[in-house]
């Protein structure tokens, strides 16, 4: 019929596996502080130690890393009592995510930093903020956190946002050449959360389509983005 609108195409959402082992972690200055650390376990110098980072940085992987190593658990702060600190602190590691500077049980936290000293137990908690950023009510629990070493990943640098935007073109098996890659690096913010969301619009992009990826699609892409 004229003057009909085309339906538009939907492209469905599918889950791409990412995988955190040691052989896929992206080796950088932002992050070589804490890949350092997770290698020297457990010649730490603290039994509990705290990686922080920005989003996507690369927290959760050394994470994984580490828990493989060590047979730590893992488990979320905000998840975190203090009737299950013994359990998890069962196997002498432990990972805590997430923990940020509201949403988590202080007496719980207190309880597990008391208890995994008294087991000599490991213990690497990760999250956006240095605990010096936290108002903790309960004063002891507020002092022994803030005392903990932190170890900082930091924003990503030019080289290793290429890597990234390689490495989450090949997550979902996209063809991408070096035009496409340097195109994206060079307008996209220098953040790992960017060159995320940019590799999954132009692959959502690129389905809905029909086209391959190329720099031409990645320029349309980023101009209807703006």
């Amino acid at each position: 019929m004229a003057g009909s609108v085309q339906p538009r195409q939907l492209a469905f959402a599918l889950p791409h596996g990412e995988s955190l082992s040691r052989d896929d972690f992206l080796e950088g200055p932002s992050n070589a502080q804490a890949l350092a650390l997770v290698e020297n376990w457990p010649d730490w110098p603290n039994r509990i130690m705290v990686m922080v980072g920005p989003e996507g940085s690369g927290k959760s992987h050394l994470a994984a890393i580490w828990a493989a190593e060590s047979g730590a658990r893992t488990m979320t702060a905000h998840s975190l009592t203090t009737a299950n600190v013994p359990g998890a602190l069962a196997t002498g590691a432990l990972v805590v995510e997430h923990l940020e500077p509201s949403g988590f049980d202080e007496r719980a936290l207190f309880h597990l930093m008391n208890l995994a000293r008294e087991d000599d137990a490991f213990v690497l908690m990760t999250g956006r903020l240095p605990p010096s950023a936290f108002t903790v009510e309960l004063k002891d629990a507020g002092s022994r956190l803030r005392a903990l070493p932190v170890v900082n990943l930091t924003p990503p640098d030019d080289n290793m946002l290429r890597a990234l935007i390689v490495k989450f073109c090949a997550d979902r098996q996209m063809s991408v050449d070096e035009s496409v890659v340097s195109f994206l690096a060079s307008r996209i913010e220098r953040s790992f959360v960017a060159a995320r969301r940019a590799v999954e619009v132009l692959d959502a992009e690129s389905l809905r389509l029909r086209r391959p990826v190329t720099r031409a699609l990645a320029s349309e892409v980023l101009r209807d983005a703006r």
